[in-house]
């Protein structure tokens, strides 16, 4: 992280293992992995990138603003739309969302996340 403007390049950016629990794996043998490029000094804002592979997740949403790179996906929201996104596409989550990720293809975004205070 930096204090100071930068670039970065999201499809080189090198990325660390973020394992998911068991209860979070539905089926396959997704791997994620991620990096924070960003964080406010009081922790509420945080910027960054997120990969995951093939297969099929559940998670409970931060209030986030993403944007795919590259891959693809299907997210179910339980209790609203279902979400088809790939590369170039923005999607907004609402905090407290339970989803479900079908990855069809390795997925890698940019995003901004804002925590309640």
């Amino acid at each position: 992280m930096t204090d100071s403007s930068f670039v970065l390049r999201i499809a080189d950016a090198d990325l660390a293992p973020e394992p998911l629990t068991p209860e979070q794996i539905v089926s396959g043998t997704p791997e994620v992995t991620g990096r924070v490029v960003w964080e406010s000094a009081d922790g509420r804002r945080i910027r960054g990138i997120w990969q995951i592979t093939p297969g099929v997740v559940t998670d409970t949403e931060a209030d986030e603003m993403f944007v795919v790179i590259s891959g693809s996906a299907t997210v179910e929201v339980e209790g609203g739309p279902t979400l088809r996104v790939g590369p170039g596409d923005m999607a907004v989550l609402r905090e407290g969302d339970r989803t479900t990720w079908t990855v069809h293809e390795t997925l890698r975004k940019a995003y901004c996340i804002t925590l309640p205070e």
